[in-house]
């Protein structure tokens, strides 16, 4: 295979012109992928396009915002919102956002109540019934496991 440098360059070029982060050629039975890392100072810069890791809560938070750790929910319980795959948890939609739930809120069956990143993919975890928030079981930025309990919304 020839690899025609200044193809690549010129990808690259529209990737940094563009904020993209990946582009893919293909032609005849030749195809060039050209992908860059987003670093958390890169989103900060330009428009968001996918949600990613937000900043370290601070120790002032409100406590209701606090994830609730202290009583332990399994999956068998009638609330229990799981993860449908490994990943990274995220409370909110972007770095410096409101978290799309906190404890007490009420949601609707369907209502995104966090992310989970899955290979760069953000998937929005939602509620399976309506009720309030009584508990989040997982802090901003946690890994998780599939079946991991996230909330419970009664």
């Amino acid at each position: 295979m020839k690899i025609d440098k200044k193809a690549i360059r010129d990808l690259a070029e529209i990737l940094n012109d563009t904020d993209l982060t990946e582009i893919e050629v293909e032609e005849k039975d030749t195809k060039v992928r050209v992908a860059r890392q987003i670093t958390q100072q890169a989103l900060s810069a330009g428009p968001a396009i996918a949600p990613s890791p937000a900043a370290p809560v601070a120790a002032s938070a409100p406590a209701a915002n606090a994830p609730d750790n202290t009583a332990v929910a399994d999956a068998s319980h009638p609330g229990a919102v799981t993860s449908p795959m490994v990943g990274t948890a995220y409370l909110a939609p972007e770095p410096g956002a409101a978290n799309f739930v906190s404890i007490g809120d009420k949601v609707n069956a369907g209502d995104t109540i966090m992310i989970v990143e899955a290979m760069k993919v953000m998937n929005p975890i939602k509620a399976d019934k309506g009720g309030t928030v009584s508990q989040i079981l997982v802090s901003d930025s946690q890994a998780v496991e599939f079946g991991d309990v996230l909330a419970i919304v009664e």
